[in-house]
């Protein structure tokens, strides 16, 4: 008898036990995922802006001659645009005859399309930016510009300093995260607990008008954003 009525207290603490360690492993699986954004407007730190520009005749030598005249064009117009002409480097240089195309087809008016490729490179992103709107002034100088068959005659505007950015904007992101998981903890009755999972999330370079079309290495002003993602535990 009094083996039995052990047997029976030992069973109600084992009970006792595996139903409290329920209660709490369940209890563990309350949580909330948050989402917490961080964005900072930023302006590009660094140009680059490749000018393209083509030369034809049936003589190679005017050709080269013409483009040698388009090149120092080229220069005097950087330089006049406040623009090292140091600064540009000749990227591409090529001599294209069209008699020697095998697939070419009907008479041919220029044998000979040298096209040249100057890379201005700057940290000076404002003045290159300016330039680029006055362009015209080199057609105007009799530089035929060209975007085909290689980059754009357009820059590009580059943002190296997401580095130093990374710890200020992962802290704001984080504790945005933390305010909302405090607010619907707040709102269910509940209370945050320790962070069950996080993942910070990427960091990404937009263009500051996000508008269909608009590429983000066109535009000076840009935007920085990341999203970090984090469960945190619910408690009562």
């Amino acid at each position: 008898m009094r083996g039995a009525i052990l047997l029976a207290i030992g069973i109600a603490v084992a009970g006792w036990f595996v139903g409290d360690g329920f209660v709490k492993g369940r209890s563990t699986d309350r949580f909330v995922t948050v989402k917490g954004v961080s964005e900072r407007d930023v302006q590009a730190d660094v140009a680059l802006w490749p000018i393209r520009f083509v030369a034809t005749n049936d003589d190679l030598g005017q050709a080269q001659a013409t483009i040698k005249q388009s090149h120092q064009h080229v220069l005097t117009f950087l330089e006049r645009q406040g623009i090292d002409p140091a600064s540009a480097e000749i990227q591409r240089l090529e001599v294209n005859d069209l008699l020697a195309n095998p697939y070419r087809s009907g008479p041919t008016q220029s044998r000979y399309i040298i096209t040249e490729t100057l890379m201005v490179r700057t940290e000076d992103t404002g003045t290159i930016e300016k330039a680029s709107q006055a362009v015209g002034e080199l057609v105007d100088a009799g530089v035929v510009l060209s975007s085909t068959g290689g980059p754009s005659s357009g820059p590009t505007f580059l943002f190296t300093g997401l580095n130093e950015l990374k710890p200020e904007m992962i802290a704001e992101a984080t504790a945005e995260a933390r305010r909302s998981a405090e607010q619907f903890a707040k709102d269910s009755g509940s209370a945050i607990g320790s962070i069950r999972r996080a993942n910070q999330g990427v960091f990404v370079i937009l263009a500051r008008d996000r508008a269909p079309g608009i590429m983000e290495g066109s535009q000076l002003q840009k935007t920085v954003r990341v999203v970090s993602t984090i469960e945190y535990y619910l408690k009562d």
